[in-house]
């Protein structure tokens, strides 16, 4: 049995994990997050094997996340590059602040999370805001009500009942 092509699909949930659900995909968004340009940055700060940081890079970089920029005057055949975050890479940042919360909370170790993240200005602890309701309250999953969108299928229509929202 072959492996499920979810780019293919059309939930935008299922695409997306095409792209970030590689294990090493978070971890080089992570690095670019944190400041990390070049690859040999990249490798050192991952201990990642060099062809697989490739792949990743170029996964990332064909899917618009990063892009590959060349370095100073350095052009043509042997030139170095760095990665730098995109619009749409910068987007995910607030949903790896939301990933990096949960870890912190289950994940970590007696002593304490690896890193934390502080405003530059400030020196304030950045934190992921959890989703909140129009009174102010902190929403859980079953406080959620699902609704077929304006691009919803029979489907998705069949399966969330009624028309689309529309937002």
């Amino acid at each position: 049995m072959g492996r499920t092509d979810f780019l293919g699909m059309r939930c935008p949930v299922a695409r997306s994990m095409a792209v970030l659900g590689e294990r090493w995909a978070m971890l080089v968004l992570r690095e670019a997050f944190y400041g990390t340009t070049r690859f040999d940055a990249f490798e050192r700060h991952l201990g990642i094997a060099p062809n697989i940081l490739s792949a990743r890079l170029r996964d990332l970089t064909e899917h618009g996340l990063l892009e590959r920029v060349p370095l100073g005057e350095a052009k043509g055949p042997g030139a170095r590059h760095e990665y730098r975050l995109t619009e749409k890479g910068r987007d995910f940042f607030p949903a790896y602040l939301a990933l990096k919360a949960w870890a912190d909370r289950w994940m970590t170790g007696p002593e304490g999370p690896l890193v934390v993240l502080q405003e530059a200005a400030t020196g304030r602890p950045v934190e992921s805001p959890p989703p909140l309701g129009a009174d102010g309250r902190v929403l859980r999953p079953e406080d959620i009500r699902v609704l077929p969108g304006p691009g919803a299928g029979r489907a998705t229509r069949a399966r969330f009942g009624g028309e689309a929202a529309h937002g």
